[in-house]
């Protein structure tokens, strides 16, 4: 030992030789390094194999977005072979860990059709129906409206339960896309099954598909309060179902689908479960404050929605009712394609929609003379096709509440004021001095029995009225004399004074705007009481 050892401490070390140990204590370095950094590496993959190269996305369905992360992350980590979702999440640009939350609920996951990109902005529009009567569409893209939710039908809340399409529908949604208005749609639905709602729901699509409509497509229901109603008995959930049955289906159709209440109903989920709506669908609330938007900036319903309906007393150009009118919060550049790529029918506008007729069929003749126009109404719009004349007869098919008939003569519908007709085909005349008033004023030489020449009899009354929806005040009580002409038109609203009232030739004697003017009584209507006023 003694000499090994002299024998090693007589050598001296070359260069070379002293450089060894380190460069050894290098390489150890290096291996202990390259081996730790493989296995952290495995770690985060969970030792999933390289070679795989599939990276698993996170469910993204309602249950797994919302609060329930950690224990969804656990699921997926026993599910997928060990390998670690959270981690992979926060490798996602898309991540939205971290990121500031929105209002309780990630509008990703609201049901929307993908065929048009929405955008987060404010737009103002407008929901009609047949009650609105036949719109000018073009006078309603003048005011800057941006869509209009256009309703296109309702289920019968009758025996029969039939659907049935909105008179003015395919008009509207023809008129307001032909003028450059983005189209949404709605449906007043009565639906007592789940299986009704998805009937309806599929009815919708079916009769939309070939119009281009951008913005949702509603669910309305109302009136499940009313002792009665098919809908009377069902419990919140039971509504729930329905309403979301019929959500769902129109999504299925490529839909974006949205739910309609009022913010008595929604509020703290009165009547609907709004926990369930709400996490998945858009919501349109109406809630009317006393100062319309944008004098009241937002909706006093205190839950999430997408589109605020702030008031039923719009007034618009092109419109002759009062309309519902509407602010979204979002909006679309561009105008989504018809499903279905075939052109629609031509489609007209129903020009009853604004009365309520009962079927007859009997014959009538004139009482003296009476115009035959082509739509119910004395407006500039209709036109007088032929002028019936006492001892001339034409079938009768329908009376109308507001003072109209709906005739069959020579072939052609057209309208007539009723109180200008009557059954009694042995109807004549009287004489020419009490007949004076008729559509045709009497040119006899009989002496006019008023100190204003006007020959027709009048019994004094005093009572404010207004129109039942608008009527014409002519200088004459006729509306075949060419003096006859028209002075004013008033809509309902207006108040006018009526003076003098004759019951068998249905005038009106009237003073509106300080001049004394004539109009046909089954026109108006008792004015609603004003402010101040006794009832």
């Amino acid at each position: 030992m003694a000499l090994e050892e002299q024998e090693i401490k007589g050598r001296e070390p070359n260069g070379w030789s002293r450089l060894i140990p380190v460069g050894v204590a290098v390489v150890l370095i290096m291996v202990i390094l390259a081996v730790m950094a493989l296995g952290h590496k495995k770690g985060e993959e969970g030792g999933k194999p390289e070679e795989s190269g599939i990276i698993q996305i996170p469910d993204s369905s309602p249950e797994s977005a919302g609060g329930n992360g950690e224990q969804n992350r656990g699921d997926n980590n026993a599910d997928n072979s060990g390998e670690n979702i959270g981690d992979s999440e926060e490798k996602d640009p898309q991540n939205p860990a971290g990121q500031e939350l929105g209002s309780q609920v990630d509008v990703a996951q609201l049901l929307v059709s993908q065929r048009v990109q929405e955008e987060q902005r404010i737009t103002v529009g407008i929901d009609v129906s047949r009650y609105q009567g036949t719109i000018d569409w073009s006078q309603v893209a003048g005011t800057g409206i941006d869509f209009a939710m256009i309703r296109v039908g309702y289920r019968s809340p009758e025996e029969d339960r039939g659907i049935y399409a909105d008179t003015n529908a395919r008009y509207n949604m023809q008129e307001a896309q032909a003028a450059g208005i983005q189209l949404g749609v709605y449906f007043f639905s009565t639906a007592a099954t789940e299986e009704e709602a998805r009937e309806e729901a599929l009815w919708v699509a079916d009769y939309i598909s070939r119009y281009r409509i951008t913005y949702p497509v509603a669910f309305d229901c109302e009136g499940y309060e009313q002792e009665g109603s098919v809908l009377y008995d069902l419990s919140k959930e039971q509504r729930t179902d329905i309403a979301i049955a019929f959500m769902q289906e129109i999504y299925t159709q490529g839909y974006t689908p949205m739910f309609y209440g009022s913010s008595y109903a929604m509020t703290g989920s009165n009547h609907w479960d709004m926990d369930r709506i709400e996490t998945s669908y858009k919501v349109w609330v109406s809630q009317y404050p006393a100062l319309p938007y944008p004098q009241t900036e937002r909706s006093a319903y205190g839950g999430i929605h997408a589109m605020w309906q702030y008031t039923n007393q719009g007034s618009l150009p092109g419109i002759s009712q009062p309309v519902d009118v509407n602010v979204a919060y979002f909006g679309y550049e561009e105008e989504a394609d018809a499903v279905n790529g075939q052109a629609p029918d031509q489609a007209y506008a129903d020009a009853e929609a604004l009365h309520r007729f009962a079927e007859v069929d009997e014959t009538v003749t004139s009482k003296d003379a009476a115009n035959l126009r082509n739509i119910p109404s004395q407006g500039q719009d209709s036109t007088v096709l032929w002028t019936l004349r006492n001892g001339e007869t034409a079938r009768r098919t329908g009376v109308s509440d507001s003072g109209w008939s709906r005739l069959e003569y020579q072939g052609q519908l057209c309208y007539a004021v009723s109180s200008l007709l009557t059954t009694d085909l042995t109807y004549r005349p009287a004489g020419a001095g009490d007949m004076a008033g008729s559509e045709d004023m009497s040119e006899s030489g009989a002496a006019p029995d008023s100190e204003d020449g006007i020959r027709t009899r009048f019994t004094d009354c005093y009572e404010l009225m207004t129109a039942k929806i608008e009527t014409n005040l002519r200088a004459l009580p006729s509306v075949t004399n060419p003096e006859a002409v028209v002075v004013v038109t008033i809509r309902y609203g207006d108040v006018v004074t009526r003076t003098g009232i004759n019951a068998e030739l249905g005038w009106s004697r009237v003073e509106y705007g300080g001049q004394v003017l004539y109009c046909v009584s089954s026109y108006l209507t008792p004015a609603p009481a004003q402010e101040g006023q006794e009832e």
